[in-house]
């Protein structure tokens, strides 16, 4: 209900300001929405933080499950700050933020001293499939108004996805974020870098990290159920069965007959080479080597496939 009204009284406001230049509407737009996830930030037990694409709604079905699981729940809702709190006291209230517009509220664009005194779960990839799953994303998904709010190429633009992805809203705008993160990392008290690569190699690994660290340690039953229910195909039988849709558009296909509409689509390590020649995978991977911090240990590819096995 508090988050009905939230969205409601921000409709109202922007209506009444509808007469302002785009770019104030914007700015207010964000203000708005920075003050509401600044509320939740305040009140979360842990945060879970994530450029767009890098595995979120994974990590969120699997946590679901596994508090599910635990606490003997429905399975039909996607955990949501404190829905499943208010179930349970036992489990905790998790904040799910991708950082967009805390900053636009407090003012801290240049650290992350909002996020301090929290515990933190930074889930991250590579950032040449987060920029291929954006594009797909932005595409297929995302509404002309989130667009527009998050500096995106405009709606109905013409783009190829190698374009997209050398925007300063694709790849370059990936590193900047993952780039202040390592910066802030030591500031951050309580920090959790988790990578979708290791998710995908171990997960019941990774999961049974999350849940420790976050103050909730379970059995391996509970974790191997969370994993099994979270697997891939699962979650687009889930998907395409609208089992979530109590939880809002997170888990509902855009068009059914598209499998680049669903919020799952590939799911693959690497899986950025399947759309450029050689010189574009040469130029990105040039690009992510110059300017993205080594911290997180993606590593430019020098050299393409083809190239690497002829040598």
């Amino acid at each position: 209900m508090h988050t009905f009204i939230k969205k409601l009284t921000r409709f109202i406001v922007l209506g009444l300001v509808f007469f302002l230049p785009k770019e104030k509407k914007i700015r207010i737009d964000r203000w708005l929405r920075g003050k509401e996830e600044y509320r939740k930030l305040k009140q979360a037990d842990a945060v879970i933080v994530s450029f767009g694409k890098s595995g979120r709604t994974w990590v969120r079905v699997m946590i679901s499950r596994f508090y599910q699981v635990k606490h003997g729940l429905s399975e039909r809702h996607l955990i949501g700050f404190d829905n499943l709190h208010k179930k349970n006291p036992a489990i905790p209230k998790l904040f799910f933020t991708h950082d967009n517009y805390i900053k636009d509220y407090t003012g801290n664009t240049d650290s992350k001293a909002d996020f301090y005194n929290k515990k933190v779960v930074l889930l991250i990839r590579n950032p040449l499939d987060v920029a291929v799953s954006q594009f797909f994303q932005w595409k297929y998904r995302m509404r002309p108004g989130k667009k527009a709010l998050n500096d995106y190429p405009d709606h109905g633009t013409d783009i190829s996805i190698y374009d997209f992805v050398m925007h300063p809203a694709g790849l370059p705008k990936i590193i900047d974020y993952l780039n202040l993160w390592a910066r802030e990392a030591e500031n951050v008290g309580q920090l959790l870098i988790v990578r979708y690569e290791d998710l995908r190699s171990d997960t019941e690994g990774a999961l049974r990290r999350i849940v420790e660290f976050i103050g909730t340690p379970g059995s391996d039953e509970e974790i191997r159920e969370a994993v099994e229910f979270a697997s891939i195909d699962n979650m687009r039988k889930m998907e395409q069965k609208r089992t979530f849709w109590l939880s809002g558009s997170r888990m509902v296909p855009k068009d059914r007959k598209n499998p680049n509409s669903y919020k799952v689509r590939k799911a693959k390590v690497g899986g950025y080479r399947d759309y450029f020649d050689d010189g574009q995978i040469r130029a990105m991977n040039e690009l992510l080597g110059e300017r993205l911090d080594p911290v997180f240990g993606y590593k430019a590819q020098t050299e393409t496939p083809d190239e690497a096995s002829s040598a």
